[in-house]
């Protein structure tokens, strides 16, 4: 039999009524019945705010986020006040805490520096020689594969994992430029070019450099990637990709195991993997709108993407909505602002002028057609994908870079969880199939 004669059975025998979740008060993705999260740990690291609750009902208010207590508004003003990068400063306050003194700073950005480089042949033998179509596979295969060169792999001291992850944080740039590489020239057999990191540079000066084959960029780019590393750093512990590597350092795994689930929830178009769909839809747009400023002609081509009737056929608007933030996300109005900075310099503003008005028309068009009051804003996957197109980042390295930010994040809630955890996470299901008898095999039909 071939497995698609299989099928059949497999999809009757997994198929569960959804008023049974109703009956048992299961709560579906983990999400209660007013669309809050269920509370299932604590944290210091992150914190998102988007919504306050009065007398048992959600109130919308804007998006506000938090690292280890300090507001990210706050951070990224203070970098562009002092024109600075603040990338590393953010790495630093989610491992330790607390933000750190110039000298500090400076040290622990020669620390990752230093830990660029992959181990030796680890490039040539584990990237080169097994290149990948999917740059988050290959990252996560590269992550386990470190394990091996690790020679106190195992150990579990607080000392040990921030070893780790100091590593891991500093050199993904580097595995993920490397993997997409590997991809073009011997997968889709353009020329290969292998640069070094260069230990002086940051991290989005690392990443621009080696995926450049000239190594040039521009400040306001690297400013620009900059920014995107730091709204992506963290993003609370319920989120998908960071529950995961709660729920795996709970069981007393070690760090490269935790990181590796990390990344492969990441990749999931529900999750890290939207801005691309952004973009995807974004190319539909424009090509089925001839004036890309006509409010009426806009509107009602959005309207056929939510009824389903045009793009991908799912009803969805991709890069607006949020599980947490109701008027607004902070990360995407801190993106909007360099996004159209760059989009004036590399004179990209009737794309980034055609986003603004899908932004400006996609409340009011949800809550027509759906009837509904719910409050709708743009989240930061929507404006994301254009930065890093206007970069001329490649869409498979969307998701790929998403994982070299948010794994300061994961890294920071491995050592919580490492620190303060002590118990397996081990949530319930209930059973809903019927016991049945043992038919003996000349019985079964």
């Amino acid at each position: 039999m071939a497995i698609a004669d299989y099928l059949s059975e497999l999809t009757s025998n997994d198929y569960i009524d959804v008023r049974l979740y109703d009956k048992y008060n299961v709560k579906r993705g983990l999400r209660n019945a007013d669309g809050s999260g269920v509370l299932v740990g604590l944290t210091r690291v992150g914190e998102v705010h988007g919504y306050i609750m009065i007398e048992g009902e959600k109130q919308p208010i804007d998006g506000k986020l938090f690292y280890r207590g300090i507001d990210v508004e706050d951070l990224v003003a203070a970098a562009a006040h002092e024109k600075r990068f603040a990338f590393e400063e953010v790495v630093y306050l989610l491992m330790f805490g607390k933000l750190p003194a110039h000298r500090q700073l400076e040290k622990f950005c020669a620390l990752m520096g230093e830990n660029r480089s992959l181990p030796t042949y680890f490039r040539r033998d584990h990237i080169m020689k097994a290149p990948s179509r999917d740059i988050m596979n290959k990252l996560a295969q590269s992550v386990l594969t470190l394990y091996s060169f690790d020679k106190r792999a195992e150990d579990r001291s607080p000392e040990n994992i921030l070893r780790q992850c100091i590593e891991l944080i500093s050199r993904l740039p580097a595995i993920v430029a490397y993997s997409y590489m590997a991809k073009k020239h011997y997968l889709d057999k353009d020329s290969l070019i292998i640069h070094e990191p260069n230990p002086a540079q940051n991290t989005a000066e690392t990443i621009l450099s080696l995926i450049r084959p000239d190594r040039r960029f521009s400040r306001l780019e690297a400013e620009t990637l900059d920014l995107a590393l730091v709204l992506h750093a963290e993003h609370g512990g319920g989120n998908n990709s960071t529950f995961a590597v709660h729920l795996i350092s709970s069981a007393d795994t070690d760090t490269y195991s935790a990181i590796a689930a990390g990344i492969g929830s990441l990749k999931g178009y529900k999750h890290g993997g939207a801005s691309a769909k952004v973009i995807a839809m974004m190319e539909d747009i424009k090509q089925h709108i001839n004036r890309w400023d006509d409010e009426v002609e806009v509107e009602a081509y959005l309207e056929k993407i939510l009824k389903g009737e045009a793009y991908d056929r799912t009803g969805l608007i991709y890069g607006q909505g949020h599980a947490v933030y109701t008027k607004s996300d902070p990360r995407a109005v801190l993106l909007r602002g360099k996004a159209e900075q760059l989009a004036n310099e590399k004179q990209f503003m009737d794309e980034f002028n055609l986003y603004m008005l899908i932004e400006q028309l996609v409340p009011a068009v949800f809550q027509r057609l759906k009837n509904s009051d719910k409050e709708i804003c743009t989240n930061v996957d929507f404006y994301s994908g254009f930065v890093y197109s206007m970069l001329g980042i490649p869409a498979e390295l969307y998701t790929p870079i998403f994982a070299v930010s948010r794994v300061a994040g994961w890294c920071a809630h491995r050592m919580e969880e490492a620190v303060a955890g002590g118990r397996i996470i081990r949530p319930a299901y209930k059973c809903v199939q019927k016991h049945l008898p043992y038919p003996p095999v000349s019985e079964r039909g």
